[in-house]
């Protein structure tokens, strides 16, 4: 269920309601209050100095806006975005030849920064910082320097794994926005707003509950939105209500509190094959038929969110709440359910879970 920006085999339909439900400016964005005035503050002081802003870092799971707020940064400023991901700049050479084509006031906006390669990494600190790179012409003893001074620009990094930024990397952005999961109103919100630009009839009670399977996740509730009007348009009247909802969402296995097929699978393997835990991350995506990287980026996060598991250090544990929602009585000394039996998990002698 790994959501890409825009999926490779999304029809051009697809693409296009992807496209269209984003907001332009910073106050069609929904939610993420905090974030969007320091944005404000950050982008108009700016533009009254004539001068580019901080370079900017957001950071959060999947899905929360992200690459959405890097569009919007450039739409403020009027400058033009350019984008790329860490993991296609592997050589220098590459950073250094998308930095050469900026021009004064563009936006660069790097998905996923903190996969971007070492070389690359260390070329892009005197470009953030005095908008300078060195292009090293020639190999050896005869090597070369050649210093390009680059036109002022901001810096737009997005990443959902923090902690994997360099120290370096990370002090040389002047602004980090931390985005958080959206509420069941918020996305409701969200929901009418796209619900009227992509044409969608629909009740208050229907968006309601599809925002309350959405996982606190824009990106998962706009799909949801799209496949629920899918259902409806084929099986109804073309009106999202709260039956038409329930019965889309049966159909594509998304449950009550938003779980999907992997989510409970995931679920099931703690629960039945390995009595609730504790089991390594390598050994749980084996049982479920999935990548480790898969389960602890993709699902995990919601389920510890949700509270229907823990990581320990000695490895993932099953919730009393896991248990409950499987229609199964936890046994005592479930995590979580308040008994004896759980403070051992924490002993000093365990092992970090790999």
């Amino acid at each position: 269920m790994t959501d890409s920006l825009v999926s490779a085999l999304a029809s051009p339909e697809e693409r296009d309601a992807e496209a269209s439900v984003r907001p332009k400016r910073l106050s069609e964005f929904v939610a993420q209050e905090r974030v969007r005035e320091q944005l404000e503050v950050l982008l108009h002081s700016a533009m009254r100095r004539g001068s580019p802003p901080d370079h900017i870092l957001f950071s959060g799971s999947p899905g929360l806006g992200k690459t959405t707020l890097a569009m919007i940064v450039a739409a403020e400023l009027g400058g033009a975005l350019r984008m790329t991901s860490g993991p296609a700049i592997e050589r220098s050479g590459d950073l250094a030849a998308v930095l050469t084509s900026l021009q004064a006031g563009d936006v660069l906006f790097i998905d996923e920064i903190h996969r971007i390669a070492k070389p690359a990494e260390e070329l892009l600190y005197s470009a953030m910082e005095d908008f300078r790179v060195d292009v090293m012409v020639g190999k050896g003893p005869g090597a070369t320097a050649i210093p390009l001074d680059l036109e002022p620009f901001t810096l737009v990094g997005a990443t959902t794994r923090a902690g994997l930024l360099t120290g370096p990397m990370r002090d040389r952005f002047g602004f980090v926005g931390h985005m958080e999961f959206y509420t069941s109103a918020e996305l409701a919100v969200l929901l009418q707003r796209s619900a009227r630009i992509l044409g969608v009839a629909a009740t208050a009670e229907g968006i309601a509950e599809i925002a309350g399977r959405s996982r606190g996740t824009p990106r998962v509730a706009n799909r949801l939105l799209r496949r629920v009007r899918d259902y409806a348009e084929l099986r109804g009247d073309g009106v999202v209500t709260v039956t038409a909802a329930r019965a889309a969402l049966k159909v594509y296995d998304v449950d009550q509190a938003g779980l999907d097929r992997l989510d409970r699978a995931v679920l099931v393997a703690l629960v039945e094959l390995f009595g609730g835990g504790p089991v390594g991350l390598s050994t749980l995506a084996v049982a479920v038929g999935e990548q480790p990287d898969t389960v602890e980026e993709v699902v995990e996060p919601f389920l510890v969110r949700a509270g229907l598991l823990a990581r320990t250090p000695r490895g993932r544990v099953a919730t009393a709440g896991a248990w409950r929602h499987l229609g199964k009585n936890p046994p005592n000394g479930t995590f979580g359910s308040g008994t004896t039996g759980v403070p051992d998990l924490f002993s000093a002698d365990s092992q970090p879970d790999t």
